[in-house]
């Protein structure tokens, strides 16, 4: 592929804004200028003191633990977490535990043994590194979500944990020195780290294990480490501009709100607040869709907007209404999409096990809680009937909440054109669709993916992400066509896979329309895609959901110049074929054979597993399919 074709390519999709920006911090980073902007053993400082803080602090969720009154549930899940992390264990990304034991340090990788050095400044610490494994593994325990494990358990059990709780916190700031070492690497894992220290801040605000001498230590650490987040904001501002940003300069924001004795505060509360607002318009599209492609993601965001209208509310500031309209559409689009009898989303985009706020007992892939906690966070409402999925509402509400259940309608058929995704609904099924154009970076080589759920079952469903540093088999895999329900020509994907999260020559939406009659529901789509293979590939699909029950008939067309074959793709559980019946033909209305394979699913992020790949392969340049689920 021509070098210089590649290169105005992704100078047309990114923006000469992001190309300077990151050409210059390379250039700042070699030559030592970025790391004179974070110093390291830096002064210690005391701001203000603990009976001041007590006295003076600024609205959080609550204001101590005496002041909830969330109803107690003694869940055995919870109280098994609880005795396996006493035991020194720990549950990465909502699926595996590791033994990490007693006196972890912080900085190991526990899935390959690897150990980072504490002695090397953030900026000499690689991202990807075959010897190290995936940096995830080590900024996970530092994330300190676990701390919302313990205090739960401390509320719901009546155990004092404030004293573990403490130890943790204490643990961290004596392996980790400012400004070294992996820790510092990720300015979103320090607002994450920041907002769960702050949380038991304000929980354990009236104890006696928050000494005076304890509480100057955490406050001096924390304002370092909001420093560096001020610090490097520009990167992701400019360079990544997802989530990241959007948590940063919220944290900028809440960090200016509930610190205001920090000398830098007024300006990290009017910079943040100003950068939320207008990270909030950018990346969330005019239909509440959003950016990065991905319903984990996606849901990373509704907790933020949850804490920055109920935090700015508590204090008096105001945000933009374009936040509350966002938020709301926000809402309207995920509720569309998720699946009634399970609360689940499909797996849609990258997953990389992202809950920042885990104050429930339900799954992981369950989205009640975090929507159900937005929706009254906008409207004071729940969004679902009686369920643990509203605990969330009773910690960010001090646990005085009121008012009933929000009556939301869902579209039998629904679009949502900004991000490219389409759903046909009924009582017992989901059908889901994405036909998009990509004006931000795409993440996976997915369009026209098909999802398909009945009766609380993914049947056709999204292999996941698995890892972001892997073996490149694995990383083509999960980011590419292959293992999406779409249609591949030859073993191409859809983009051109560039380093890391880079893909050229993006796939976008030429047409979309949608159709009802008295016996079904339907949604027509067209791309252009493979702009790598020939210039002028536009791949059709129509899928049609029957209203007599489940039945689905899906007509691809891709014509194409390269005597290739093309493939439509299906990735079902492992057992789906004891229950789903796909029969196809192609252009010549000639039956197709399928080809039946092993495939791999991930629903969260580090686990994969084996599922069934079925494919039906022509050399014409059309495959109609019929799907029946028994």
């Amino acid at each position: 592929m021509n070098r210089i074709r590649i290169a105005l390519d992704l100078a047309r999709n990114m923006g000469w804004r992001y190309i300077r920006f990151r050409a210059w911090y390379e250039v700042e980073a070699r030559l030592g200028l970025l790391r004179r902007k974070f110093p390291t053993d830096p002064p210690n400082t005391n701001f203000v003191s603990l009976g001041e803080w007590k006295e003076t602090a600024a609205s959080f969720f609550f204001s101590s633990k005496s002041d909830l009154k969330i109803p107690k549930s003694r869940d055995p899940n919870l109280a098994e977490k609880y005795r396996r992390f006493e035991d020194g264990d720990l549950l990465f990304f909502h699926s595996t535990w590791y033994e990490l034991g007693p006196d972890y340090d912080w900085i190991t990788n526990p899935e390959t043994g690897y150990r980072y050095s504490t002695q090397s400044h953030w900026t000499e610490i690689p991202d990807l590194d075959a010897e190290a494994g995936d940096i995830k593994y080590v900024w996970e325990k530092s994330r300190f979500a676990h701390l919302q494990l313990l205090i739960r358990y401390d509320y719901h059990f009546d155990r004092d944990c404030s004293d573990m709780v403490f130890d943790e916190i204490d643990s961290w700031i004596s392996a980790n020195p400012v400004n070294r070492g992996p820790n510092f690497r990720c300015s979103q894992e320090i607002s994450l780290r920041v907002f769960n220290w702050t949380f038991a801040l304000y929980y354990y605000r009236d104890h006696a294990a928050l000494s005076a001498a304890r509480f100057d230590r955490i406050l001096n650490s924390i304002y370092w480490q909001l420093r560096h987040v001020r610090s490097n904001i520009d990167f992701s501002r400019i360079a990544v501009r997802n989530n990241h940003a959007l948590t940063e300069t919220l944290m900028l924001l809440i960090g200016g709100l509930l610190f205001p004795f920090f000398p830098e505060a007024a300006e990290w509360r009017a910079s943040g607040k100003r950068w939320f607002e207008e990270e909030v318009e950018y990346q969330i599209y005019e239909d509440g869709t959003f950016l990065q492609f991905s319903m984990n993601y996606h849901r990373v965001v509704v907790q933020l907007l949850t804490w920055a209208l109920t935090l700015t509310r508590l204090n008096d500031e105001h945000l933009a209404p374009v936040v509350e309209e966002r938020a709301s559409k926000t809402l309207a689009f995920l509720y569309h999409c998720q699946d009634s009898e399970t609360g689940r989303l499909p797996n849609y985009g990258n997953n990389d096990g992202a809950l920042f706020a885990d104050l429930n007992d339900c799954d992981f892939r369950d989205y009640r809680p975090q929507l159900n906690a937005l929706c009254y966070a906008l409207n004071h409402r729940h969004l679902y009937d009686e369920g643990p999925w509203r605990e969330d509402v009773y910690w960010y509400n001090s646990g005085t909440v009121e008012g009933g259940q929000k009556v939301v309608t869902r579209e039998d058929i629904a679009s949502f054109p900004a991000g490219g995704y389409f759903t046909i609904r009924d009582e017992r099924s989901v059908t889901f669709l994405r036909c998009g154009s990509h004006r931000d970076r795409p993440f996976q080589a997915d369009n026209l993916h098909l999802d398909v759920w009945y009766n609380g079952r993914n049947w056709l469903r999204d292999a996941g992400s698995f890892k972001y540093n892997t073996t490149p088999e694995l990383l083509r895999y999960f980011g590419g066509t292959a293992s999406h329900n779409t249609v591949q020509l030859g073993d191409h994907d859809q983009m051109l896979k560039g380093s890391r999260f880079i893909w050229y020559f993006w796939s976008q939406s030429d047409s979309v329309e949608t159709i009802e009659n008295d016996d079904y529901l339907e949604i027509r789509g067209q791309i252009w895609a493979y702009r790598h293979v020939s210039d002028n590939i536009h791949p059709f699909r129509s899928v049609r959901k029957y209203k007599d029950g489940p039945r689905w008939e899906v007509h691809d067309v891709l014509k194409h110049p390269t005597g290739l074959p093309i493939t439509q793709i299906w990735n079902l559980p492992k057992d789906g074929e004891q229950h789903l019946v796909l029969s196809a033909t192609d252009g010549d209305g000639s039956p197709i054979e399928p080809i039946l394979d092993d495939s791999w699913y991930s629903s969260v992020y580090g686990t994969k597993e084996q599922g069934l790949a079925i494919r039906f392969a022509t050399h014409t340049y059309e495959i109609r399919t019929t799907i029946t689920i028994q």
